[in-house]
C-alpha cells in the first residue's frame, strides 16, 4: 500500500457525532495498520468549548466503541491519540482562520507535516462555501504550499438549482481536483467489487447488456426511523436523501463501460456517461414512473413504532417521502430497453443494500415445475450487511424425473477471516490522503444526477393531487411500487426472510 505524505487532516464540525462514530475510529484503524503518514496530526474544530484532554478522552471512547473488524491495542490507542489536539473557532467568521492558519502553521513545525492539509467538512451543508471560501481568503487552499484537498460530506444541495450553486462556489476557492465529495456508499469493498467482478471475469462482461438481462433491481432498506432528527429529515426526504446520491451512483458502477484504465478520472468519465444516458422522466410520467411512501404506526417484534408524522420535529402533515421507488431506462446501445428498478426506504423490516441482476429466462421452458427456467437466473451483489455475492441457477434434483431445484453459489467477505475488511470511511479516508479520487462524487456526475430528479421534484413540488401511500413500519414498504414490474411480469425481490429477532441478521 502506497504510504500518505506528511499531513494534517483538519476536521470542522469535530464535537459532532460523525467524528466520534466514524472518522476517529476509521483513523485509528489505519494507524493499526500502518497506512496513516510517518508524520500526520489530526485537528479538531468545532465551536463548542473542549480541552485537549477532554477531546481526546471523547476520541478514545469513540475508538474503543465503534472501531469495526480492528484488534484494540490500548497501547497503541495512547500512543495514536498524542497526534490528536482540539481548536475552538467560529466556522462563520472570516477573521478566525487566521488563528487557524497560524496553529496550523505551529503544528507543521512540530510535527513536520510538510504544510499538506486534508481539510474534512463534517458540518452543515450551509457551511461548505463558507467554511471553503474562508480557507481560501486565508491562503489555505495554496497548493504552491503543499498538498491542500477538501473532503465534504452530502448533500450538495438540494436540487438542481442548489446544487450547481454550491459547485460554483466551491470552485471559486478550491480548483476540481482539491474537492472530494464523500459517498460512503461508494466506499463498501463490494461496491469496489463490482468493477472487478465484471471487467476481470471473461464470463460475466459478455452476458452485461440488453441481449441477455432482462432487468435490473437495486434495494437500500434501513430498519431504522428518522431516529431524532424529524427536523432534518422532513426538510429532506429518501429522493435527495438516498435515491440522488448513493443510489444512482451504484447505477453508475453498474452500468458503467469499461474504462481504458483504472485511472480515477477514466472510472468516473464512464460513470459519468451512464449519468448523462439515463432517460429522462416526463412530468407527465412521474405518477407511473416514481412512487413514494411514507411509514405509518405500527408494531414490530413486540415494540410499538410510531408513525413518520407522529416523530419529534415532523411536520403532522408532512408529504415527505420515507420511501421511494422508481422504474427508469438507460439510453445507450448496452442497455436499450432494459428497465432499472432502485427503491430505498426507512422502516422497512432490516438494513440490507443489494444490487440483483435478473437474466433472461430460458426461450423454452422443457421442464416441469421449474421456477428458474421461468424467472430467470439471479446475480445477487450484496453490498450490506454480510457482504458477498451469490448467483442463484438451476440443477436437478436427485432421483426419477427432472425436477429443478433452485441453488445457490455464494461469497461472503467474512468468509475471508485472514483479511481485513475495511469500513467505508477507513478506505475512503486513506484514498483522499494519497490523492486517489476514483470513489469520490465529481462536480459533473453530481448535477448529472439533480438534473435526472429535478422533473420529479417539480411535480411532488407543485401538484398536491400526486399520492403519497402509507406503509407499516417494519413491511417492504407500500404495495403500490409492485406495479412498476407490470411489464416484467415479477417483482421486486424480498431478501431477509429468514430474521432474526433484532431484525438485524440478514442472510444472502
Amino acid at each position: 500500500m502506497e504510504t500518505p505524505k506528511n499531513q494534517t487532516m483538519v476536521i470542522f464540525g469535530a464535537s459532532g457525532d460523525l467524528t466520534y462514530r466514524k472518522l476517529i475510529p476509521a483513523l485509528y484503524a489505519l494507524y493499526n495498520q500502518k497506512m496513516l503518514p510517518e508524520k500526520f496530526h489530526v485537528l479538531g474544530v468545532s465551536r463548542t468549548a473542549i480541552t485537549d484532554e477532554a477531546f481526546q478522552d471523547k476520541m478514545i471512547e469513540g475508538i474503543r466503541k465503534f472501531s469495526e473488524n480492528i484488534h484494540l491495542n490500548e497501547t497503541q490507542i495512547q500512543e495514536f491519540i498524542t497526534h490528536i489536539s482540539y481548536f475552538q473557532m467560529d466556522m462563520s467568521s472570516p477573521d478566525e482562520y487566521l488563528r487557524l492558519k497560524n496553529a496550523l502553521e505551529e503544528i507543521n513545525t512540530k510535527e513536520n507535516t510538510q504544510d499538506n492539509y486534508l481539510f474534512y467538512l463534517s458540518t452543515p451543508p450551509s457551511l461548505f462555501s463558507v467554511i471553503a471560501g474562508n480557507l481560501a481568503k486565508a491562503d489555505l487552499n495554496n497548493t504552491s504550499k503543499g498538498i491542500k484537498r477538501l473532503i465534504i460530506e452530502k448533500p450538495f444541495g438540494y436540487d438542481l438549482e442548489s446544487g450547481l450553486k454550491l459547485n460554483r462556489q466551491l470552485h471559486e476557492a478550491f480548483n476540481e481536483n482539491q474537492i472530494y465529495r464523500i459517498d460512503h456508499y461508494l466506499g463498501k469493498e463490494t461496491v469496489q467489487n463490482l468493477l472487478v467482478m465484471r471487467f476481470a471475469n471473461g464470463i460475466f462482461e459478455p452476458l452485461w447488456n440488453r441481449n441477455y438481462i432482462d432487468h435490473i433491481e437495486i434495494t437500500s432498506a434501513e430498519s431504522i426511523g428518522v431516529e431524532g432528527r424529524g427536523g432534518y429529515y422532513d426538510g429532506s426526504g429518501a429522493l435527495r436523501d438516498m435515491l440522488q446520491n448513493h443510489l444512482l451512483q451504484v447505477v453508475g458502477l453498474t452500468a458503467m463501460e469499461p474504462p481504458s484504465s483504472m485511472d480515477a478520472d477514466d472510472i468516473r468519465n464512464e460513470t459519468m456517461k451512464v449519468m448523462h444516458s439515463l432517460k429522462p422522466i416526463k412530468e407527465e410520467d412521474v405518477a407511473t414512473q416514481v412512487i413514494r411512501g411514507q411509514y405509518t404506526a405500527s408494531h414490530v417484534r413486540g415494540e410499538s413504532i410510531p408513525g413518520y408524522r407522529e416523530e419529534a420535529g415532523v411536520n403532522p402533515e408532512s408529504r415527505t417521502e420515507t420511501f421511494v421507488a422508481m422504474k427508469f431506462y438507460i439510453d445507450n446501445w448496452r442497455w436499450g430497453g432494459v428497465p432499472f428498478y432502485i427503491r430505498t426506504g426507512k422502516r422497512l423490516p432490516t438494513r440490507v443494500t443489494e444490487v440483483v441482476v435478473h437474466f433472461k429466462p430460458t426461450p423454452q421452458n422443457v421442464f416441469q415445475n421449474d421456477d428458474i427456467c421461468k424467472s430467470g437466473n439471479q446475480l445477487i451483489i450484496r453490498i450490506q450487511p454480510d457482504e458477498g455475492i451469490l448467483l442463484k441457477f438451476g440443477l436437478k434434483q436427485p432421483g426419477t424425473g427432472f425436477n429443478v431445484k433452485t441453488v445457490n453459489m455464494d461469497f461472503h467477505y467474512s468468509e475471508l477471516s485472514n483479511v481485513h475488511l475495511p469500513s467505508a470511511y477507513e478506505r475512503l479516508i486513506y484514498d483522499a490522503m494519497i490523492g486517489d479520487s476514483t470513489l469520490y462524487a465529481r462536480a459533473d456526475a453530481v448535477e448529472a444526477a439533480w438534473e435526472f430528479v429535478a422533473p420529479i421534484q417539480k411535480v411532488w413540488n407543485s401538484d398536491p393531487n400526486q399520492k403519497i401511500y402509507g406503509y407499516p413500519a417494519g413491511t417492504w414498504g407500500t404495495e403500490n411500487a409492485d406495479a412498476l414490474f407490470e411489464e416484467q411480469g415479477t417483482g421486486w425481490r424480498y431478501p431477509c426472510k429468514n430474521l432474526a429477532d433484532d431484525g438485524e441478521y440478514c442472510e444472502l
